[in-house]
């Protein structure tokens, strides 16, 4: 059974069609990526299948759960990162945890645990002693990462995670994805338009343009297939652009 299945999935904003009729698949543990440029329709396929959207078409199962007809137990397995997401600016990193892990614990045994966890996983140390209003775009997204994966989800369903990070940061971002998929078999769907970060840190990619899958694979076939070095130059060839 795989972790994610998408069937001919369509979404229409009236006269625009944002997906016209795209299928893959995710394997479970598996870190994948779906990149192309802006508009291509990424956000718009991961809000489906965070449940945040209703489909014009098609299908989506999350763990053998369909989307539209079974959200509410869709939502108890996944976790959803938006790329504009916040944080509450007048709580500490601490106390923003605190409440998250209130919320999604069933107990306080497992509060702490959960707390625990995202506390490691922030790698901020003193600063979650700090509000928020004083954190970095950087620091903010590492925050926010951490209560996505806290809560131990099955599926992680991230938008641009490092969008507009430098390096260091988007470096530390993308290491705690790669340890945590390791380490507690999370499977992660990743949507960027950095062909070359998802390229080191994506099992398999799926090349999204105009609405439409072009091309799927891991991203030595994909550079094997295109004799090309890298993923955007992969993205260019499979669109009939010239390199």
């Amino acid at each position: 059974m795989p972790a994610v299945k998408v069937e001919n999935l369509e979404k229409d904003y009236g006269k625009v069609k944002a997906l016209k009729g795209i299928s893959f698949e995710i394997r479970e543990g598996e870190i994948f990526g779906l990149i192309g440029p802006n508009g291509a329709g990424k956000s718009t396929t991961l809000k489906i299948l965070a449940t945040l959207l209703r489909p014009s078409g098609g299908e989506a199962e999350v763990f053998n759960h369909d989307v539209v007809e079974e959200a509410p137990k869709v939502r108890r397995i996944i976790s959803y990162l938006p790329e504009e997401a916040g944080a509450y600016k007048n709580l500490t990193g601490r106390e923003y945890l605190e409440l998250m892990a209130r919320l999604y614990a069933k107990d306080d045994g497992r509060a702490r645990k959960m707390l625990e966890l995202g506390v490691d996983l922030s790698g901020l140390g003193e600063r979650l002693r700090d509000k928020i209003s004083t954190y970095s775009k950087g620091m903010t997204r590492k925050l926010l990462l951490a209560r996505a994966l806290m809560v131990r989800p099955k599926l992680a369903i991230l938008d641009e995670p490092a969008s507009g990070l430098d390096i260091i940061n988007a470096y530390t971002i993308r290491k705690t994805i790669k340890r945590f998929a390791r380490e507690e078999g999370v499977t992660f769907l990743i949507s960027s338009h950095n062909m070359l970060e998802v390229e080191f840190l994506c099992d398999r990619v799926a090349l999204i343009n105009e609405g439409r899958i072009i091309e799927i694979g891991t991203p030595k076939e994909l550079k094997e297939e295109y004799s090309a070095e890298n993923l955007e130059e992969v993205f260019m060839k499979a669109i009939g652009a010239e390199v």
